[in-house]
């Protein structure tokens, strides 16, 4: 039977990615040696990043004057490493979610965040969309994408620099890199395996900050050193590399998102339609492109486990919705092919005959 990857991350990679990839822990770039255990300064490897680099820069039109780095540690690291660089003594910070909070305690460090504003009211099942941005702040930052709660963010008016978490929804639309001081990603969404970090920053944005930043959680060293002041995550880089080949090769950002548009509109039209089910996200508006949440309508409330499991006996991985919200999560990436979105329908449709 074949599985239909739904996890929100790590989560599918193209077909392309991992048969590279698998080619190169077997000989990487001709070397007869793993990616896995060349130098990460060997000229091969330089290559690798060099080229990876050209291709962020490529795919997203950053403009001049912005550094694209490979770093660790996830958005998790970013938390802390965005005020650390960027925050003065307030900074403001829109809350839409899980990783927003973690973001906004992460600063608190550095000094006063303002919530500028905040949809914990209704469970973050939307997007906030007036609100005013204190002048003072250093920058506003925002999640663009809610994996737990399946809501996107375009990116806010403000008068003041932008700082984003796109980690789950980068390269899956076009982005105006040019409104960041910063934008950071896990990679192991829509880019590659666990292990790689990507980050774009505006470089006349750093060095402004009076406090002294240790070594390793300084953008400038970063930079100075290429993403390689420390050993890089070698063998996640090297996949992330193919991810953006096959984007390009696909026509790039543009083309991927009228794809993902196409996706999400058939399972969203067939949650809407479908007695049995109902999305957690009301306004069609903030739905995510990525990840598509949604539970059994009210009065079919006891059918839940009945679904997840006729779900995954039809071959749906991953669908379980997370423990805040319940339900049903179904993670629609670049790499997942429409042909996986339309088995998920047509089972949503099988169960729906059933009852």
């Amino acid at each position: 039977m074949k599985k239909h990857n739904f996890y929100a991350g790590p989560s599918i990679l193209p077909e392309y990615t991992k048969e590279k990839t698998a080619e190169a822990v077997l000989n990487f770039a001709g070397t007869g040696l793993s990616v896995m255990e060349v130098s990460h300064r060997s000229k091969e490897f330089v290559a690798v990043v060099d080229e990876a680099v050209a291709l962020v820069k490529e795919l997203l039109k950053v403009p001049e004057g912005y550094s694209v780095l490979f770093l660790q540690g996830g958005a998790s690291l970013q938390f802390l490493m965005a005020p650390y660089n960027l925050m003065g003594s307030k900074a403001a910070y829109l809350n839409t979610g899980v990783w927003s909070k973690k973001a906004m305690k992460e600063a608190k460090f550095f000094g006063e965040v303002v919530e500028v504003a905040s949809s914990a009211d209704a469970n973050f099942n939307y997007i906030p969309k007036q609100f005013d941005t204190p002048a003072d702040a250093s920058y506003l930052h925002y999640t663009s994408n809610n994996t737990i709660f399946g809501t996107k963010v375009d990116a806010p008016e403000a008068n003041i620099p932008l700082v984003a978490d796109m980690s789950s929804d980068i390269f899956s639309r076009p982005v105006d890199v040019a409104k960041h001081d910063l934008i950071y990603a896990g990679a192991q969404k829509n880019l590659g395996p666990s292990g790689a970090t990507l980050v774009i920053v505006k470089d006349e944005a750093l060095g402004k900050i009076d406090r002294l930043i240790p070594t390793m959680l300084d953008y400038r060293i970063h930079i100075q050193n290429e993403s390689m002041f420390n050993t890089p995550s070698t063998l996640p880089v090297f996949a992330c590399l193919q991810t953006l080949r096959w984007l390009k090769e696909l026509g790039g950002v543009e083309a991927i998102e009228k794809v993902n548009i196409e996706k999400a509109a058939v399972l969203y039209d067939e949650i809407d339609r479908n007695k049995l089910f109902q999305s957690t996200v009301p306004n069609k508006e903030d739905r995510s492109l990525m990840n598509v949440t949604f539970v059994m309508a009210p009065e079919f409330a006891e059918l839940e486990k009945e679904f997840l499991d006729f779900a995954t006996a039809n071959g749906m991985v991953g669908i379980k919705g997370h423990r805040s919200v319940g339900g049903f999560r179904a993670s629609t990436y670049n790499a997942m092919p429409i042909e996986s979105v339309q088995a998920l329908v047509d089972t949503m449709q099988e169960f729906e005959k059933k009852h």
